[in-house]
């Protein structure tokens, strides 16, 4: 008897370890991820809150090499493409695969266009590649030029310089320029001076996978969610609940960016029951009942590594 149960034991230690082999390199992409984050965003505070929560561990673990990035908390898309742009050029990487968040998705285009043989593949979540109605609304309530763009924009400056001495990162702040790339006509704007390269100028329509930039061929995907109120436990979706007023009735959205607007590239899907916080697995991983961000984040990484990227 004593021979039999340990000969199950080590049946059932050598079925785990077989399990486990065979999981690890399911994200190991030829290239690493740089993980790129939205407006108001950051790699990390202090060491301790990760703007993608646990996604890069989650990565990690079975095999990716991830970089998570650190541009302005607020500005525009240009010059934080422009910031992203050195920071890949600075990695000795020969390549890179962007997975950009909301405003990280124009970011990464912008850098795209600058610094194009180092791009391998972008990754839009819940982009805001077509302009976000909530930011047109903002921009209409704040007149430009007045006392109270001003001042809005020194708060929103000051606490991004709070948020980068915390980071770590001296990136210039520009609340006003954030807010007018992400308006409908701001993001319009970009796409023009971008050639369209990976969106399709035509509103909510899907574009190519492989773009090709300056003779270099980058491969462009999207996903993202169309369900603003996802987790009752979650504070940001009473948030966000109050947002999505700002979209047409029966408009998907995430609360900051219709469903429609965050096509780029070939689209994965815009109907995951996720809202826009939800998408990088916040907060702290209080985050949609029905949707595993970092279960896409890994299929997507896996997707790259069989495409050889």
């Amino acid at each position: 008897m004593r021979k039999l149960m340990l000969t199950a034991v080590c049946l059932s230690l050598a079925m785990v370890a077989s399990n486990s082999h065979a999981w690890w390199g399911y994200t190991k992409t030829k290239y690493p991820i740089v993980l790129v984050h939205g407006v108001t965003g950051f790699d990390t505070l202090g060491g301790l809150v990760n703007y993608f929560h646990k996604v890069p561990y989650n990565l990690e673990r079975d095999g990716a090499k991830v970089y998570t990035v650190s541009v302005s908390f607020v500005n525009s898309s240009e010059a934080r493409g422009e910031q992203l742009a050195n920071f890949i050029s600075g990695l000795g990487e020969s390549k890179v695969n962007l997975m950009a968040h909301s405003q990280g998705a124009p970011t990464s285009r912008v850098a795209a266009s600058i610094i194009p043989n180092k791009i391998a593949s972008i990754t839009s979540i819940n982009g805001v590649n077509y302009g976000s109605k909530v930011a047109d609304v903002i921009r209409n309530v704040i007149p430009p030029g007045s006392s109270v763009e001003g001042g809005a924009n020194a708060i929103a400056n000051a606490f991004g310089n709070i948020v980068g001495a915390l980071s770590s990162s001296n990136n210039p702040q520009d609340g006003i320029a954030a807010l007018e790339t992400l308006t409908t006509s701001g993001t319009i704007a970009l796409n023009n001076a971008l050639g369209w390269k990976g969106v399709n100028p035509t509103y909510c329509q899907a574009s190519s996978e492989n773009v090709s930039i300056n003779g270099n061929n980058i491969k462009m995907y999207s996903w993202s969610g169309k369900t603003p109120w996802t987790n009752v436990l979650d504070p940001a979706d009473a948030f966000l609940l109050i947002t999505s007023n700002a979209f047409d009735s029966g408009e998907d959205n995430d609360g900051l960016v219709a469903s429609c607007a965050t096509k780029m590239g070939k689209v994965i899907s815009t109907r995951y029951q996720l809202n826009h916080v939800d998408a990088i697995n916040h907060l702290f991983g209080v985050r949609s009942v029905w949707t595993n961000p970092i279960s896409l984040y890994r299929s997507q990484a896996n997707r790259l590594k069989n495409q050889g990227l």
